[in-house]
């Protein structure tokens, strides 16, 4: 068992209107972590202007689980903005994010940090066999599709909540609007290496998605950011070149 009192991992997690989930997945990581980082692992929940009671539960969970911290925001921001907040507070060596709404397995995390102290700068989940509704996961193989093809990184769910980071990756990463979707490749201009772990994808046990269709289509000009920082900071007149002639 670990004796160092500086958190070995920093969980990042997400919230918004997730007060049915959270009492479950809170003790889930301890479970999962306690064995071996017990007194070295950190969990940050990030409420994003939830108007359920999630900041009530959080508050009580605070009470049973002395590792919980929690931070609300008073209005709706955007798991971008949750995640970098997140980050901005982790003060773990290896810094997991993971959904709140049960579908991303915490017993993963073990195995996905040991993979970066092995030497990879960040690991992306991929949900190969995933249970959402197939309006969710048809815009998701296209979107990863297209973003692989532009990119030439060759992972298969880049927008997969569960992500395992050295520290240095998440206090280096700046994202907003629907960035977070493109994590794996702002990490990969950034000069990190990154790479893939197949992880257990959940049914939604509670409530409903609030990743729909229109978030791919507004991710549309976040994509064009990204390709223009990961291709063009060079040579900028060559993006316009290219998108005049198209």
């Amino acid at each position: 068992m670990l004796s160092d009192t500086t958190p070995e991992i920093s969980v990042v997690i997400p919230s918004y209107n997730e007060a049915e989930s959270l009492p479950q997945l809170i003790p889930w990581i301890s479970e999962i972590l306690d064995p071996e980082y017990a007194n070295v692992y950190e969990i940050w929940v990030v409420d994003d202007g939830s108007s359920d009671a999630t900041a009530k539960i959080i508050s009580d969970l605070k009470d049973k689980f002395p590792s919980l911290h929690y931070v609300q925001f008073r209005r709706n921001y955007g798991k971008a903005a949750a995640l970098m907040e997140g980050f901005r507070r982790a003060s773990g060596n290896y810094v997991v994010t993971l959904d709140a709404d049960l579908q991303d397995d915490p017993s993963e995390i073990p195995e996905m940090v040991e993979m970066l102290k092995s030497g990879t700068d960040m690991v992306s989940g991929w949900k190969k066999e995933r249970h959402d509704p197939i309006t969710k996961t048809i815009p998701s193989k296209l979107f990863n599709a297209v973003t692989r093809w532009t990119t030439g990184i060759r992972i298969h769910d880049f927008n997969c909540g569960l992500k395992a980071y050295r520290r240095d990756v998440v206090k280096e990463l700046t994202i907003h609007g629907e960035l977070h979707r493109y994590i794996p490749v702002l990490a990969h201009f950034l000069g990190y290496s990154v790479t893939e772990k197949i992880v257990q994808h959940h049914p939604r046990q509670f409530g409903k998605t609030k990743y729909g269709l229109a978030r791919f289509f507004r991710g549309f000009f976040d994509f064009i950011t990204v390709l223009f920082l990961s291709r063009y900071t060079k040579r900028p007149m060559h993006f316009f070149e290219c998108l005049g002639l198209f």
